[in-house]
């Protein structure tokens, strides 16, 4: 499976940067999840440290394609705090990044992760997909591709999807099924059209779901009914 972590899952409830606590919470999840025989491969976002967005109007200091690589870099540093993370409740971990940064982070091929997730190890996938314009949401599905992922866990602060925002409308529906176009029509902020798109015409479910639930992760892996289930019409959550 692919886990989609955003940046600011690794940060304090509005605020930046890397939270200690956060990840501890988030990497003792992912073992019981690793535990359960699940083979798990992460992309996680970097919007707690950085957003293109910042550097638009009266900021257009940086190129966007810049502000691009920018975020990406991110990506790279919440890849290694989160690996440290879980290296430390001992579970091995490998950072594969699609930019070349062979420091710290091995290359990502596509058989090298393979490999890594069939000897029992956690891949982070860091770096987007190496290549400006395309959003982290984009990069997990392409990897959930190249893998081969049963399914993609998007993980977000609240329950699933809703026909509008819950922390603002409180009778926003909670939907247990979507199809792909549902998700379009609706015009649902689940996760970017691309990303929507690859995974439509590869039939690759997504599952959207509260991580901050203690034990969600591992009911998600399992199976069990928690947030909403994006796939065709015959798909179900329990394959």
């Amino acid at each position: 499976m692919i886990l989609k972590l955003s940046g600011e899952s690794l940060a304090e409830s509005g605020k930046r940067g890397i939270s200690g606590a956060e990840m501890a919470t988030i990497s003792n999840q992912i073992k019981l999840a690793h535990e359960s025989g699940c083979q798990i491969a992460i992309v996680n976002g970097g919007g707690n440290i950085l957003r293109g967005a910042q550097f638009s109007g009266a900021n257009a200091t940086v190129g966007e394609a810049t502000a691009h690589y920018m975020g990406m870099l991110a990506t790279v540093i919440n890849s290694l705090a989160l690996q440290d993370a879980l290296e430390d409740i001992g579970l091995p971990t490998r950072v594969m990044s699609a930019l070349p940064v062979d420091k710290v982070a091995e290359k990502f091929i596509r058989r090298r992760a393979i490999r890594h997730l069939e000897k029992g190890r956690v891949v982070i996938l860091s770096g987007g997909i190496g290549c400006p314009f395309v959003t982290t949401d984009t990069a997990a599905a392409q990897r959930a591709l190249e893998i081969d992922a049963d399914v993609i866990l998007k993980a977000t602060r609240v329950d699933g999807v809703y026909s509008d925002d819950p922390e603002i409308n409180p009778h926003a529906v909670l939907y247990d099924h979507l199809s792909y176009q549902e998700v379009i029509s609706k015009k649902l902020r689940v996760m970017d059209a691309t990303a929507i798109a690859l995974c439509s015409e590869h039939r690759k479910p997504i599952l959207v779901f509260n991580f901050k639930r203690d034990g969600n992760i591992v009911r998600a892996v399992r199976g069990e009914t928690v947030g909403t289930w994006i796939g065709d019409p015959s798909d179900s959550q329990s394959n």
